[in-house]
């Protein structure tokens, strides 16, 4: 035996071992629910006998009897609440053999090469990971859409493989086929019977345990429930440390069997997830939020993923050479409707990120990168300007009046010499709040900005593609809640740019890594920032004066809001 072989055999026993460590715990659970009943039993054939009777024989019986029937009744329905309850389905984008033949045929491929199971369907994640995940339990088969023609060759028992988007866009065929290497062995050890039972007794736990953590549940069903809850948990703790031992020893035999498949392939790919998901996450915070913050959802975030890493690839000299892959065919290829895949698959990133709706609407709607510069950049900026005016207009702050000024006791208009007046010279007290009085109005927004019901499927992928998930959306929000002052700072630098685009003739655009962008004569200005901190932290407006004068800005002129 190789090597290979034998490190995938000890694995593999390993796994299996902990698999029967955690149905023990399961077993011991089950015997301790029965002493009573036993004890029932003996006391019960002793009465019969005649060798136990008496006065106290016969209440010790009566009463273990009754014990044993109330401890029998609760255990039957803890074991139904467990065998019951739902498991967690990671929310993903479904996707049907009909919509990417070559993609199942290359995972079927990979499969018959690793001498394992073939997994039951394909589901895309918007995000740099790749797993599987057994969809086995009945409350997911109801929920299931019909399977698609073709997929007879897979086992209905077996795993979906979950793949991350970012991973079809950017990385080539083979690469992605050297990656998905390891996560597909893993049907092999998923398939054995003591490990896949040890699967779903530690699933039904879990998801005990969060049916009775929900609080949309009457008096009486939390109580019960929450005995079921104190029993779950008690039973996860007993087989937690053999359950991480069991899939560490799944993934340990996966990795030896994938090892004869891509193996000098699979070390570059690798290389490939690190630069995916670093540059995943640069369009996630820096691109995509501030479009979902706007009720708009960029409709191509995976081929944007392509033109930040490629971005990136320039920038950093770590990522050289990359790009030179991108003439081999990319992995999106193996997709029938690729744009169809993308943009649902985006769709469940607002979602999942950021909580958005699940269909289009008026306020919620998709924008294409084209776009993006003027209906998002531009209104943004327009629109926490707006707002940072209407934090000053209730605050009766008027614009001051300078030497030689004609119009010094005019209405104040939208201007950035009126923001800049208020906040130079006095200091922390006005910068606070401001920044309070922005927050409020923020918070108040948002409030009243309740997304519709959402449903399970997305409208503009075709019946080939479905979203699906249980649990409430965002799981992963991408960043914390912005403070006071971050608010300020914001909503002062939209008002520079809005008076460097209508005075200066600076336009809004897209820097793939950092988002929304100043541009004057085509170039992105840097700059911008440090003068802006000085306002806002110190009161300081000596620096960003300097640099309005230096790009031919005009502080004085109001500005367009929206």
């Amino acid at each position: 035996m190789s090597g290979s072989g034998v490190g995938e055999e000890i694995g593999a026993l390993g796994a299996r071992s902990r698999a029967l460590a955690v149905l023990r715990v399961r077993g011991r659970a089950a015997g301790v629910a029965l002493l009573p009943a036993a004890a029932a039993v003996v006391l019960l054939a002793g009465g019969v006998t005649g060798s136990l009777t008496g006065g106290s024989w016969d209440t010790a019986r009566w009463v273990v009897t009754g014990v044993a029937v109330v401890v029998l009744l609760c255990a039957a329905g803890v074991a139904a609440v467990i065998a019951r309850a739902r498991p967690a389905l990671s929310p993903t984008v479904e996707i049907a053999e009909r919509s990417a033949p070559d993609l199942y045929r290359l995972v079927r491929d990979l499969a018959d090469r690793l001498n394992v199971p073939a997994p039951s369907s394909i589901a895309l994640t918007p995000d740099c990971d790749s797993w599987l995940e057994d969809r086995t339990h009945p409350a997911h088969a109801l929920a299931a859409a019909p399977p698609a023609p073709g997929t007879a060759g897979a086992s209905s028992t077996a795993p979906v493989l979950v793949i991350g988007s970012p991973f079809l866009w950017w990385m080539r065929v083979a690469e992605l086929r050297a990656v998905l290497a390891p996560v597909v062995a893993g049907t092999g050890p998923a398939s054995h019977p003591d490990i896949a039972a040890a699967r779903r007794f530690v699933r039904g736990l879990d998801a005990a345990v969060a049916l009775a953590g929900r609080q949309d549940l009457g008096l009486i069903r939390r109580a019960a429930l929450g005995f079921v809850g104190r029993i779950a948990r008690l039973m996860l703790r007993a087989c937690a440390e053999h359950a991480a031992l069991m899939e560490r020893g799944v993934a340990s035999a996966a990795s030896e069997r994938a090892q004869g498949v891509d193996y000098g392939l699979r070390i570059v790919a690798q290389e490939q997830v690190g630069l995916a998901y670093a540059g995943w996450d640069r369009l996630l915070t820096r691109v995509a939020l501030p479009a979902w913050r706007m009720g708009r959802w960029p409709s191509r975030l995976d081929v944007g993923v392509v033109s930040a890493l490629t971005e990136l690839s320039r920038r950093d000299r770590l990522a050289e050479g990359f790009t030179s892959r991108l003439g081999e065919r990319p992995a999106c290829d193996l997709l029938e409707e690729p744009g169809a895949v993308d943009e649902a698959a985006s769709l469940l990133a607002a979602r999942l990120f950021h909580g958005g709706p699940a269909t289009s609407g008026p306020d919620w709607s998709p924008v294409d990168w084209q776009q993006y510069p003027e209906e998002v950049v531009d209104r943004k900026w327009r629109t926490e300007a707006a707002r940072l005016h209407r934090v000053l207009d209730d605050m009766g702050v008027r614009r001051s009046a300078r030497p030689g000024d004609p119009t010094a006791d005019a209405v104040p208009g939208p201007t950035l010499d009126r923001v800049m007046d208020h906040l130079a010279g006095q200091g922390e007290e006005a910068g606070d709040t401001l920044a309070a009085g922005i927050s409020a109005e923020v918070a108040r927004e948002e409030a009243e900005a309740v997304p519709p019901e959402p449903t399970t499927a997305a409208g503009t992928a075709g019946d080939a593609l479905a979203l699906r998930g249980t649990d409430p959306l965002p799981l992963f929000p991408l960043m914390p809640p912005r403070t006071g002052r971050e608010l300020l700072a914001d909503h002062v630098t939209a008002m520079v740019c809005c008076a460097a685009v209508d005075t200066a003739g600076a336009a809004p655009g897209l820097d793939w890594l950092d988002g929304p962008a100043l541009l004057m004569d085509g170039k992105r200005r840097t700059d911008l920032a440090g003068g802006v901190l000085s306002l806002v932290e110190d009161g300081d407006g000596e620096p960003l004066r300097v640099w309005l004068a230096s790009t031919g800005v005009r502080p004085e002129k109001p500005v367009r809001l929206v």
